[in-house]
């Protein structure tokens, strides 16, 4: 059976219920080039805008650096109800606190850090075809980003975009959450809400914007709003 797109409620490891659609539905993925102020101060307004889910991306930056910008976007988090999650450093992941994982290619695997984590912790990971959702799943993850949907100039040469129609038909068929990830703003949008969503992962489409609460407040809207619901 797929993930199912409206109303859809998931007993978590601590035995609490909450909804896998809220839960996921808008991913903040912090801008590697911006200064600690400046995403501190990002953060804070797009989780008050509506994001549910802060992934902290930093390539490059050394552990203790990754820990101080972590524990920095702690509180703003927190206060907002958003799920702050580390990309690729589990060890600082555990250091900080954080609610969990976002892996990549050159991670450990899903089942390696699960053990490490424990059940109760949030592990997501990258994809970009069909059968690496389909994988991610079987292995435990909670969640997963399927793109480049749109062309976006981080993948430009790199990666062909999936498009649209090929995103809906992953995430209609998967069992846990797929996020859509390449080039969703406000302009392309509108071309994935006219069906079910699970939810979006962005960066300059909040943090770029002149206004991120409301840049935020804009996307979570449209998402909500998705498409039909399936029985």
């Amino acid at each position: 059976m797929g993930w199912t797109p409206c109303c859809d409620e998931n007993v978590t490891p601590d035995g609490e219920l909450s909804s896998m659609r809220n839960r996921f539905s808008l991913m903040l993925i912090t801008d590697p080039d911006a200064t600690r102020s400046e995403l501190v101060d990002g953060v804070a307004a797009a989780v008050r805008g509506g994001v549910t889910a802060v992934q902290v991306r930093r390539p490059g930056a050394g552990a203790g650096e990754l820990l101080e910008l972590v524990r920095a976007l702690t509180a703003p988090t927190r206060e907002g109800g958003a799920l702050l999650l580390v990309n690729d450093r589990i060890d600082v992941a555990l250091a900080a606190g954080a609610d969990g994982v976002h892996l990549k290619r050159s991670s450990l695997s899903i089942g390696a850090a699960r053990k490490i984590l424990g059940r109760k912790k949030v592990i997501g990971v990258s994809t970009h075809e069909e059968e690496e959702v389909r994988a991610a799943s079987a292995d435990g993850a909670d969640y997963v980003v399927f793109g480049p949907v749109f062309r976006t100039p981080s993948k430009e040469g790199i990666i062909t975009p999936r498009g649209p129609e090929r995103y809906a038909a992953t995430a209609l068929a998967a069992s846990i959450p797929v996020l859509a990830l390449g080039g969703v703003n406000r302009r392309t949008l509108p071309e994935l809400t006219d069906r079910p969503v699970p939810g979006v992962a962005v960066i300059r489409a909040i943090l770029a914007a002149n206004d991120p609460e409301e840049a935020a407040r804009e996307l979570r809207s449209a998402v909500m709003r998705s498409g039909p619901c399936e029985s």
